[in-house]
């Protein structure tokens, strides 16, 4: 769907002229740039919900084994692959897109990210709680001193 916004005059009789030189086109639409369905709730259901929640499973069992953080980043190539044919088996998308294939796989990316990192920041303050302090979603701190004290007293 191409929408042109223009810039356009009246002359004296009440007539719009427009000036070819200031058309501008207008071709953005962002359910078509996230999926060829131009749809969002396919686009929700298909990449967001179900890649996005296997994502997160596999961050989370990537991070569980004690694996270095780009595994994730490989095996989201994979799980976008998989989101891509789901989008072609169901709803007749295109298969061989890269658009398509990057926008699935950056969402995949994402949470299979966020789990790794939440993950592992559990793993490091549960397994060795002895130095390690929770500092906040996503991170860890080492214990200090003064923690120690406020801690036990």
């Amino acid at each position: 769907m191409h929408r042109y916004a223009s810039a356009s005059r009246c002359t004296a009789s009440g007539t719009r002229v427009a000036d070819s030189d200031e058309m501008i086109a207008i071709d953005f639409s962002i359910p078509e740039f996230l999926s060829y369905e131009r749809s969002l709730g396919v686009f929700f259901l298909v990449t967001v919900a179900m890649g996005g929640g296997a994502a997160w499973l596999a961050g989370r069992s990537i991070a569980s084994t004690w694996r270095p953080w780009w595994h994730v980043a490989f095996y989201m190539l994979l799980l976008a692959l998989a989101v891509r044919f789901i989008h072609f088996a169901l709803f007749n998308s295109k298969l061989l897109s890269l658009h398509y294939y990057l926008v699935d796989y950056a969402v995949c990316l994402i949470f299979g990210l966020l789990a790794f990192r939440v993950t592992r920041v559990r793993q490091m303050v549960t397994s060795y709680n002895w130095i390690n302090v929770r500092s906040g979603a996503f991170g860890w701190r080492r214990r200090t001193a003064s923690s120690d004290i406020a801690e036990s007293g």
